[in-house]
Order: structure tokens, then sequence, then C-alpha cells
């Protein structure tokens, strides 16, 4: 099986251990995996802020670089969601693109939804011992559905204790441009998001997507907390944790 890794750019730019994570998890799973290297973004930031020219050549970029392999493998609920449910939109009016598009678009997956529906999974690397919680982010949960596959990735792992927080599939306040237009209600979510990873106990947050990861550590390490820990499910899944 030939798998494209679409890193991200955030991951690229900020955590690139979680690709090394990622690739980790598809290689232990059998997968062959390429890294196109010419990949940069997915076009959601210009996507969001109305730019759909910019959006739209990257998506065709993306089409360009990914449309050859079995599968694409992106580790971000965000990234993947703007792929499989809006590139569509910025190819309403090219029947050719539309068409490479769609044939592309089932062939797409979040890497937990792969690991759990495409490569069924028994076992993972991984050797984290500890007691966590999960945030649900906001684009993989809703455009891509993913909720119950990384917490039955995480349910292979002896070690892993899993306590649920309140209102866990409630928004961190990152939204992309979001945070950056409205930055005071965006505190203001990410501070009751905060407090609830802090009442449920875990001394470890676990997530899938790096936006959020980079919102809610960036405001955890602000307010002073310095010892709960925010971490990608690859790193979890992958024994780099």
């Amino acid at each position: 099986m030939r798998v494209g890794l679409f890193v991200t750019c955030l991951i690229d730019m900020m955590r690139p251990e979680i690709g090394f994570s990622t690739l980790k998890l598809l290689e232990t799973a059998g997968c062959e995996v390429v890294i196109p290297d010419s990949q940069t973004c997915c076009g959601q930031p210009g996507y969001n802020s109305g730019e759909r020219a910019i959006a739209r050549d990257l998506a065709q970029k993306f089409l360009d670089e990914f449309d050859s392999f079995d599968y694409v493998v992106v580790p971000s609920g965000s990234c993947g969601g703007m792929v499989k449910a809006h590139y569509g939109d910025l190819f309403a009016d090219d029947p050719e693109l539309m068409g490479r598009y769609e044939r592309l678009r089932p062939r797409v997956y979040e890497l937990t939804d792969f690991l759990v529906n495409v490569l069924h999974v028994d076992t993972v690397p991984g050797d984290y011992n500890g007691e966590v919680t999960y945030h649900d982010s906001c684009s993989g949960l809703r455009e891509l559905g993913v909720k119950t596959q990384p917490r039955a990735l995480l349910a292979k792992m002896p070690g892993v204790k899993m306590t649920e927080m309140k209102d866990c599939q409630a928004c961190c306040g990152f939204g992309g441009t979001f945070a950056l237009k409205y930055g005071n209600i965006s505190t203001a979510i990410v501070d009751e998001k905060c407090a609830n990873i802090a009442a449920s106990g875990a001394p470890a947050v676990v997530l899938g997507d790096l936006g959020c990861i980079l919102n809610i550590e960036g405001r955890l390490r602000r307010t002073g907390d310095t010892r709960t820990r925010v971490l990608h499910i690859a790193q979890v899944l992958a024994g780099d944790a």
C-alpha cells in the first residue's frame, strides 16, 4: 500500500516530531510512505480569509502532488477537513479538476481514521503509561467524523487511563484566523477549555490537530501551568511522548 503523507505546514514548521511519529505509525503498520518534497499548505488560511484564488491554487497543487497514491494520510483534522469538505467548492467551476478531486477525495484520511478503518491495526508501538484526557478538534469531529477512532487506539494501550473532560467536543478557541480576528473571544473560549482539562485531573491532554495544541498549550503556559502535557495523538501512539 503506497501512502502519501501530507505533513501539514504547521507540523513542518512548528512540531516536526509529530510528522516523524506519524511516519513511524504508518511504516509500523506496513505502509510504503512517500512524503512529496514540494508540499506546502492545504489552502485553509486563504480560504477562510476569502482569498479563493490562492486557496484554489494550493488545492490544485495538492491534487498534483497526491493523486497518484493509494491513500493520502493527514495528521490533522483541520487540514483533512479542508481537503475533504471544501475543495469541492473551489473546483466547482472546473469539471476536469472536480473529476480529479472526486476520485481522490475518498482516499484522503485523517490519521486515526486511517489506522482504525483502513488498516484495522490491532496494536500500536507506543507504551505510554498514565492518565490522559482527550480534546476533540472541531474540524476533525464535525467535518471528518473523528471521535471514536483516537479513543479506540488509546484503548489498545494497556498503560493508558482515559478520563473524559467536561465538554470535550467544545472548541478550544483557535479556529485558525478566528483567533487573530477575535482575540478576546478566543481567549475566553480557551480559558474554559483549560479549566475543563484541569478539572479532569489528567496530567496530559491528547488531541489530533496542531492548531489546537498550540492554542491550548500556549494558554496553559501563559497562565502559569507548566506541568500539564499537551500531546498529539501520533506521539502517544508511536511511543514518542
